[in-house]
């Protein structure tokens, strides 16, 4: 077949072609290559550590006070996709499929339309997670995170919409994904508490979803929830790393964790090399 695309494939090996697969998407047809090659590259050291609190007012916020505002690509998007899924709707004869007949061209072509729109959405949030996580990387030799069960969190039904659009598995996908590559070190750390222990004192303050400033009634210490959370977070990640005896999340990113873990995504502590 003929190919169209950016990527120049004579210079490789046949060798290091371990495997093709063609995808199907909204928009046509995908050819993939997993070529073996090496991806790990040396980088200088910058000196800098950070921990980064994920949420849904913020994408994350990170230990000392920087925020990234949440793009909400399906959220802005909810409108136009409404829209199509009514026009899919309209033209959907159920009187063919009780007598297993073909819906009409009008109706094929308007469920395209509605998937277009709704893979443009989920490339939208691929792209922003991938640069994203790229700066992090690039800018600090150690990122520590949460180790968090979306899956679980995705069913409670009030914050479920809110969740998935915001896209915190990809994010952490790529995190672990450029970690490796780079030679950074990422740290998933439980986030039980973190929300809600002082990062100034230590002392647990109780609030709800809804309190969004940290206010510590034993040290008077006052902060963005978020930013707290963060502070806590990048506390337990460089305790992780003093530890000895095992590998950290970044040096086998979760696309690769099923090769020699036992599961992904549950929650405990990661020991990491020195750095």
């Amino acid at each position: 077949m003929k190919l169209k695309g950016t990527y120049d494939l004579n210079h490789y090996d046949i060798k290091q072609i371990k495997r093709v697969r063609l995808v199907r998407r909204a928009d046509g047809y995908y050819a993939q290559f997993a070529i073996s090659v090496d991806q790990t590259f040396v980088t200088q050291p910058t000196g800098q550590v950070i921990g980064i609190d994920l949420g849904l007012k913020y994408f994350i916020a990170d230990n000392i006070g920087n925020v990234e505002p949440s793009p909400q690509f399906y959220r802005k998007s909810e409108k136009q996709l409404n829209r199509a899924n009514r026009k899919k709707s309209k033209k959907y004869d159920l009187s063919k499929n009780i007598d297993k007949k073909p819906q009409s061209a009008n109706y094929y072509k308007a469920r395209r339309r509605y998937a277009r729109k709704h893979l443009r959405v989920s490339r939208q949030r691929k792209e922003y997670c991938i640069r994203l996580a790229y700066s992090v990387i690039q800018s600090n030799d150690l990122v520590a995170y949460e180790d968090l069960n979306v899956k679980g969190m995705v069913k409670n039904r009030h914050l479920a919409k809110s969740i998935s659009d915001a896209g915190w598995s990809t994010f952490r996908q790529w995190l672990e994904y450029f970690g490796h590559k780079y030679g950074k070190v990422t740290v998933a750390v439980p986030p039980h508490n973190t929300s809600q222990n002082c990062s100034n004192c230590g002392q647990k303050v109780k609030k709800s979803l809804s309190t969004r400033t940290h206010v510590c009634p034993h040290c008077d210490f006052v902060e963005d929830r978020d930013v707290n959370a963060s502070i806590n977070i990048l506390k337990l990640g460089l305790t992780t790393v003093g530890h000895t005896g095992s590998y950290a999340w970044g040096d086998l990113p979760s696309w690769a964790v099923g090769a020699s873990l036992p599961s992904y995504g549950e929650s405990g502590n990661q020991e990491s090399p020195s750095l």
